[in-house]
């Protein structure tokens, strides 16, 4: 259900209300109109965890939060203990992200790629000293790889798909991740590999950080992208 409601929302925000609030105004128009829905919707996500939460503990301190979203440190799968050494497992998971950008994606509209877009003229006139659409993207990415996508897939969602899906609950964890993707479905052949980079691993160590991290990257890499092209 918290998937079904997320990829309605975020699927409506950016295929329904994004084009209706830029009717009209043209290309630059829908520019605007885009990530700011898609902003909104991350951030409905983030609001629909700590609800679940919520409901779930009845409570919101963060000793039970931690525990309920697997917000500790990894744990040998062994033993179960907590190992720093245990953190150098993101370093090749963070390589396999950004392989994941060579796999074609399916074809679809440049004008909601934003990597065609910040590589275009339109995109560094755009960017250029607009440090409130800075902001902006800075507030989609934290909402994207930290408090909102992984929040709820990793965090939320996959502590909780073993009593449905048994062994195979990551499987079934990133598979449901993919299909989220209705908002850009270009991605989700793509998207599919995630299972392995971002669900098992997190699966494996038992900590949603694990997801978080290698996820942020990407977020690292677009928020210096656009810095650049604000500067």
């Amino acid at each position: 259900m918290p998937v079904a409601v997320g990829r309605v929302i975020g699927s409506g925000l950016a295929w329904v209300v994004a084009p209706l609030v830029s009717s009209g105004g043209g290309a630059a128009s829908f520019v605007r109109a885009l990530p700011l829905c898609i902003t909104a919707g991350l951030i409905w996500q983030f609001v629909l965890v700590v609800g679940l939460v919520w409901f779930e503990q009845r409570s919101l301190r963060w000793s039970t939060v931690r525990s309920a979203l697997w917000l500790n440190s990894p744990r040998s799968p062994r033993g179960g203990r907590a190992r720093g050494r245990l953190w150098l497992v993101v370093l090749p998971l963070i390589v396999a992200l950004a392989a994941e950008e060579l796999v074609p994606h399916l074809p679809h509209p440049a004008a909601r790629d934003m990597g065609v877009f910040l590589g275009s003229d339109a995109g560094h006139t755009f960017f250029h000293g607009a440090w409130g659409w800075f902001a902006v993207v800075v507030v989609l990415g934290i909402f994207n790889t930290v408090l909102g996508e992984e929040l709820l897939f990793r965090g939320f969602l996959l502590p909780r798909m073993n009593g449905a899906f048994g062994r195979a609950d990551w499987v079934a964890n990133g598979v449901l991740f993919a299909a989220y993707h209705l908002h850009v479905p270009w991605v989700i052949p793509a998207a599919l590999l995630d299972t392995f980079i971002l669900a098992y691993p997190t699966k494996r160590y038992r900590s949603a950080w694990i997801g978080i991290v290698v996820h942020s990257t990407q977020t690292v890499f677009v928020t210096l992208a656009v810095l650049a092209l604000v500067l």
